[in-house]
């Protein structure tokens, strides 16, 4: 099936959209909750009593619901959930490097640049969607991105693309003097992190709904992290802590956009990461990358008005992270052209 014309978009209610990237969450937690390895480890959950009382449950429904109850609750009623590689629905990335600048370079771009394989600070030579959206009559200025890793400035390339990026460090410097803002540039740079390219997914998520806001863009894109840096340290306690924090920010930005004019019935929210982790063994989880079994599996989400609401996506045919642009795109009315565009599950995504 290949994309459908943007003829065919432009009859769709969808006007604005929020586009989610969680950093290296597994599949199998989104899907099926805590798993039963990794939250008994005592190597890897060192708050058992409270972690199991927040995430464990003999029941996978409920283990679900307990980490993640806005994609339980909300998005598997109204909307679409794709990557459960048990139910038939393959998600997969095309590049073969498996981490973090590769996998946003291909969802952003369309397609895979081989060039792009380090997470060195380069600027992408590649014009992302974001770009090529901006540079679309109607939507200059209209475009911005809100990352807590401080290479997006890079990935998105903010220097030729003219996008507002805020990534890593930078203090928020937009619109008005607001109290907030002003307090929460401060707590990020007083407030020790223990990772020196990223900050606290706290700081994106409001500097991110401020923008909201305030500037009413058309297309916002929110990049969280801290999923990715616990996995890495082994903390899987603080891994669930994190994705259980992030499921309730889109909580959040969904209902603020149900309760707004401006977004209410006119926006969709689509959701994936950019990477999936090792499922061999009860340690590959902390890692992927090219030698890591699993890596390559990921998983998207979306809701709103366009979207039919079918919940769990089954035995389709596969989908790629590097068809995500151009669904971005078509959501939009635009059709995003480049060399290798094609985009088969779009129309299951789009009430057609």
């Amino acid at each position: 099936m290949n994309i459908l014309s943007s003829t065919i978009f432009a009859k769709g209610n969808t006007k604005n959209i929020i586009f989610i990237t969680i950093d290296g969450l597994r599949w199998e937690e989104v899907f099926y909750g805590s798993d039963s390895l990794l939250i008994h480890s005592d190597n890897y959950t060192k708050d058992h009593d409270n972690i199991l009382n927040e995430y464990w449950h003999s029941s996978t429904k409920v283990r679900r619901e307990r980490l993640m109850p806005f994609f339980w609750n909300t998005i598997a009623l109204q909307g679409q959930l794709y990557g459960n590689l048990q139910e038939g629905s393959i998600a997969i990335l095309k590049n073969p490097y498996l981490f973090s600048y590769p996998g946003y370079s291909e969802m952003l771009v369309g397609y895979v640049d081989l060039t792009r394989n380090s997470n060195n600070k380069e600027n992408n030579p590649n014009i992302t969607v974001l770009e090529y959206i901006h540079n679309q009559p109607g939507y200059n200025n209209k475009v911005a991105a809100f990352c807590s890793w401080d290479v997006f400035d890079f990935i998105i390339n903010e220097e030729r693309s003219g996008i507002y990026v805020s990534a890593g460090m930078e203090p928020y410097e937009k619109g008005r003097k607001n109290p907030k803002i002003g307090l929460l540039n401060e707590i990020m740079l007083q407030i020790p992190v223990p990772w020196k390219s990223v900050r606290y997914d706290a700081i994106t998520h409001n500097f991110a709904k401020t923008y909201l806001e305030e500037f009413r863009p058309k297309l916002l894109y929110i990049a969280y992290d801290e999923t990715d840096e616990y996995a890495h340290e082994g903390k899987y306690d603080q891994y669930l802590i994190a994705a259980n924090q992030l499921d309730q920010y889109i909580s959040d930005l969904w209902n603020w956009v149900q309760n707004n004019y401006y977004y209410k019935d006119k926006t969709t929210i689509l959701i994936t990461t950019d990477h999936g982790r090792g499922n061999e063994d009860i340690d590959s989880w902390r890692n992927h990358g090219s030698s890591v079994a699993g890596a390559e599996n990921v998983w998207m989400a979306v809701i709103g008005p366009d979207t039919p609401s079918e919940g769990v996506m089954k035995n389709h045919d596969t989908i790629y992270s590097s068809q995500i642009a151009s669904t971005i795109a078509a959501f939009l009315g635009i059709e995003y052209q480049n060399k290798r565009t094609v985009s088969p599950f779009i129309k299951m995504m789009f009430n057609d």
